[in-house]
């Protein structure tokens, strides 16, 4: 199962490192680029609840299984595209596979493991989830030194071949007993609104927030969602009935999930840049900069069950929250020349937080719904999960963007129009136009690379806020001890 979690959450984080060869190779404009990223995120997002609904039903290792295929199969036909148009659609089909896979790789665990020993899997799952994202950009910065783009795709094609192998002979067949109608009008109305969520915050940070598209799409988001809360009040079986977000470990929990991954997608949006833009760091190095997370994330997880028993689920909660927010305010305080190891000690705070965040979370998720519910329980977190990394990458995109154009130097404006443009658009096009002007370029580069560490201290702390505010939020209202699974 954990071979499964890591083949989807290394293929959120992977391609970002080959995003610069695609926009050479496939000529990619930069809405291409977000789309060839965040087609796979919006597939997944918008379709994991009821697909995990749907394996509760017919069996969440058949889901599972037939998932992998699709994702296997999608990521080769990926490696032979010749358009961003085509890369985008295979990514999505990819999504699609993604989503039947994920729901299924938690509920296995905690509908099979016995019950003393069912919060150990959580956590080795939780560790897993949050390592995913390391081992895919270590995989894809290797492979990359070698090969094409196209390589991380046929590699990706192979893990699935192997996660569908493993799945059919380790993996325990598991349902729901008891399955009520499946609630078609929830899945239409979840999806949608998940969807168009996401589409609304990758076009929004894009495009401007009163375009008419995003405005469009945003209502839908609220109508859909409000459709889906009434509706689903009055069914008796509901995809996700809306009364489970009355019970405050549920949603601590979710919220708990929501902000960890607002967190640690956001950060690795501006946290790449700062490795490669500013301590100029190949893409191998970057990713093996950011496995000291993974080192950290996994013990803790393993951790985390016997510090839930020992100190309660409410304090591992905020401590958790706290540790992590913390971190991302420690590295806000870097400048251009701070270098790694101040970098590393953030990181490494970070890492505590999100190890215990991680896996308590997930726990209070899954432990508040009934054994036979763990497809739709598993599905919910991994919802707050995609929709969390889609609002991070979206905020601190946004906030970062805006600081990064205000402390660039009004001696911008004097450059040739498409070089000041270039500048204002993105600092690695700044250290580029930098590289171009002989003499001038040191007190360019010096000038983004100033720029860069205002947008990076801006929306660090923004995150960091966030976070502390949810910590503060779980602190007041989350219960002391976790919900038994019944």
């Amino acid at each position: 199962m954990c071979l499964s979690l890591v083949l989807v959450v290394a293929s959120v984080s992977a391609l970002n490192l080959a995003l610069p060869d695609l926009a050479v190779d496939l000529s990619a404009s930069n809405t291409s680029l977000t789309w060839i990223a965040d087609g796979y995120t919006v597939a997944l997002a918008a379709l994991v609840l009821p697909l995990g609904a749907i394996g509760d039903r017919l069996g969440r290792r058949n889901v599972l299984i037939a998932g992998t295929l699709v994702f296997g199969a999608a990521a080769l036909a990926a490696s032979y595209a010749d358009t961003t148009t085509t890369l985008i659609l295979w990514r999505t089909v990819m999504g699609i596979g993604a989503a039947m896979i994920m729901p299924g790789t938690l509920s296995t665990i905690t509908a099979a493991f016995p019950a003393q020993q069912r919060t150990r899997g959580v956590a080795t799952w939780s560790g897993f989830a949050a390592a995913g994202a390391i081992i895919g950009m270590l995989a894809a910065g290797a492979l990359l030194e070698q090969f094409s783009w196209r390589s991380i795709f046929i590699a990706s094609a192979v893990a699935a071949l192997l996660a569908a192998a493993s799945a059919a002979w380790l993996a325990p067949e598991t349902k729901d007993h008891h399955p009520g109608p499946f609630d078609g009008t929830g899945a239409l109305c979840t999806s949608l609104a998940i969807g168009t969520l996401v589409y609304a915050i990758i076009e929004g940070n894009d495009r401007g927030w009163t375009q008419p598209p995003v405005l469009a799409a945003l209502a839908t988001t609220a109508v859909c969602f409000a459709a889906y809360a009434y509706l689903g009040l009055r069914r008796e079986h509901a995809l996700l009935d809306p009364h489970l977000f009355g019970i405050h470990g549920f949603r601590a929990g979710a919220v708990t999930i929501l902000v960890q991954f607002m967190a640690v997608f956001g950060f690795f949006f501006v946290g790449l840049q700062y490795l490669q833009l500013i301590l100029d760091y190949n893409p191998l190095k970057s990713a093996v900069a950011l496995i000291p997370v993974a080192v950290v994330v996994l013990p803790t997880s393993q951790a985390t069950p016997r510090l839930v028993q020992r100190l309660g689920m409410k304090a591992v909660m905020v401590l958790g929250l706290l540790l992590l927010a913390t971190g991302l305010y420690a590295i806000s305080l870097l400048n251009v020349g701070s270098g790694y190891l101040p970098f590393l000690g953030g990181l490494i705070l970070c890492g505590f937080g999100i190890g215990l965040t991680g896996s308590v979370g997930t726990s209070a998720i899954t432990g508040s719904l009934s054994r036979d519910q763990q497809g739709v329980a598993s599905a919910m977190n991994d919802t707050t999960r995609e929709v969390g990394s889609a609002v991070g990458i979206a905020l601190m995109g946004s906030v970062f963007g805006g600081h990064y154009r205000t402390a660039l130097p009004t001696t911008v404006d004097q450059l040739p129009a498409d070089a000041a443009e270039a500048v204002r658009h993105s600092p690695a096009a700044g250290l580029h136009v930098a590289e171009q002007l002989g003499t001038h370029s040191p007190a360019l580069g010096q000038a983004v690379r100033t720029a860069f560490m205002n947008g990076l201290s801006a929306s660090l702390t923004t995150i960091a806020a966030i976070v502390a505010a949810a910590a503060i939020g779980c602190l007041l209202r989350a219960p002391k001890n976790p919900p038994r699974t019944q």
